[in-house]
């Protein structure tokens, strides 16, 4: 048999007081792509980052080629052939593209580096892989998708010989994931192995060779992706089987009052004349693709984004928000597309999290009442099910699915009337997706307006009772009941056939 390209015997991890991984027995096949899959909080990212010096084990070894290694960084790791794409973009925020891309690599030429030959080698590799970005961009400028895209380039453009992908796909167009499975697949054959980390299992399953399971930190098993389901491999990570469905929806009663009303709104480059409204109980999906307003729409809502022209009205009553705290202050909050950068303090307490938008109502003469805080702030984690030890815990060591999740609890603790969620499930495995959906589906039974925008159409048709479709900027459809499909939507996003006019 062929030496195995990366072999770990007996690797564990801990971090803190949580146990990442126990006793992970694993061998990754050379030149194959090769799944790790299970739920948030699994570690399957950790086992990714132990392979490439991002983590160093607690105890056990990994053996790469053969031999036995102690990386004691990515760097290390790098300088044998082992890079990752990580899940939350690593870019230098101040730095260009072209800089980010071909950082620790550049050409230089007596001593200096040669940006020209620099141009040149970006224009290459945009060639070679069809993921197009403007090399001079200043990276902290970049969209969600954009930064993912940078990424993969600077990975590619070191030709290492295993590269773990986590979750690459995760700010990606079908069309731009298309392309990196072609990539991918292009490497394999090449010569490179790939350790492929997704919550997309029916992606998974369409591209890789392998796939291993993880539950609690433990490795369940190891088998060829082409004996496996869907089903198959969600029994596997719950330890149960598991409906993949959403929950039952319950439309709003017909005399339900308008809760939230827009009309005419726009931004130059943004938005143009969004007008739509959304009753009490009623959850209305956004549609579309990256790029088509989506988000902006709901940053405009909210205060984030300054609007040129049109009006918001809550309850009837026409209101001016100019920035987050009018909207938080009238009742109306939101989850934003990145939890990392826009939604968390990923430093601070779960409580802190939780709290730091009402802080008023948790203080007295301009003091803290920390006991009072913590209760409030754990009746709250309490219902969203935030799985943590302690209420004090970092956020940054929790799970993506529970992170999400104290967004939910942050926004929560004050009740509003308009819940806006832009991709809740971004980077949530498949168990805390159906708590996340029956969370949803619960805001809208207690009476609140609920904005909802993904870039899973499956996710917008199961939740939504109506979906409005977006492109360029501009609502160009809506759909309910039983026009309401994923093909007609699909149409009106890529602007193929007839769809029904807003």
């Amino acid at each position: 048999m062929t030496e195995p390209h990366v072999a770990l015997r007996g690797v564990g991890k801990r971090f803190g007081g949580v146990q990442a991984l126990t006793g992970i027995d694993l061998e990754i096949g050379r030149s194959t792509i090769h799944a790790l899959v299970g739920e948030n909080g699994a570690g399957k990212s950790t086992l990714g980052k132990i392979i490439v010096g991002v983590h160093r084990p607690d105890v056990g070894e990994v053996i790469v080629d053969g031999r036995t290694v102690a990386y004691h960084s990515p760097r290390d790791a790098l300088a044998d052939g082992l890079t990752i794409i990580a899940q939350e973009p690593t870019l230098v925020p101040f730095r260009t593209v072209l800089e980010n891309v071909f950082l620790g690599i550049e050409t230089r030429r007596f001593g200096v580096v040669d940006t020209r030959a620099m141009r040149r080698r970006y224009a290459e590799l945009v060639d070679r892989t069809q993921l197009d970005l403007p090399a001079g961009a200043i990276a902290g400028s970049l969209s969600v998708a954009d930064k993912q895209k940078a990424e993969i380039l600077r990975a590619i453009a070191r030709d290492v010989r295993l590269v773990v992908m986590d979750e690459p796909t995760s700010a990606l167009t079908s069309d731009e994931a298309e392309r990196l499975f072609e990539i991918a697949r292009r490497l394999r054959d090449g010569g490179t192995t790939i350790i492929y980390v997704s919550h997309f299992l029916e992606e998974v399953l369409g591209l890789v060779d392998t796939v291993t399971v993880l539950r609690d930190g433990h490795h369940v098993r190891t088998g060829l992706a082409a004996e496996e389901s869907p089903a198959s491999l969600v029994q596997a990570m719950l330890g149960r089987p598991m409906s993949l469905v959403f929950p039952a929806k319950a439309p709003p009663p017909v005399e339900a009052p308008i809760v939230l009303s827009v009309s005419g709104l726009s931004r130059t480059g943004a938005i143009e004349d969004v007008s739509f409204e959304v009753r009490a109980g009623e959850i209305v999906g956004l549609a579309g693709l990256i790029g088509s307003g989506r988000s902006e729409v709901a940053r405009a809502i909210f205060g984030a984004d300054r609007l040129e022209s049109g009006t918001i009205s809550l309850d009837g009553e026409p209101i001016s928000v100019r920035t987050p705290r009018d909207a938080v202050r009238r009742g109306i909050v939101m989850l934003p597309e990145d939890r990392k950068s826009q939604g968390l303090l990923m430093l601070r307490s779960i409580v802190d999290n939780v709290t730091l938008p009402h802080l008023a109502g948790v203080t007295t003469a301009g003091v803290i009442e920390t006991r009072r805080e913590r209760r409030r702030a754990g009746e709250l984690i309490d219902r969203v099910d935030v799985r943590a030890k302690t209420g004090v815990a970092r956020v940054s060591t929790l799970s993506g699915g529970n992170q999400q999740k104290v967004l939910f609890a942050k926004w929560l603790l004050e009740r509003p009337r308009v819940f806006i969620a832009d991709e809740p499930t971004r980077g949530v495995d498949v168990g805390a997706k159906q708590a996340i959906y029956e969370l949803i589906r619960q805001l809208a039974s207690e009476g609140m307006a609920v904005v909802l925008i993904s870039s899973e159409h499956a996710e917008v048709l199961g939740l939504a009772h109506r979906v409005l479709v977006m492109r360029e900027g501009r609502i160009v459809a809506e759909f309910d009941g039983e026009t309401m499909t994923e093909d007609v939507v699909l149409h009106a996003a890529f602007a193929t056939g007839e769809a029904v006019g807003a």
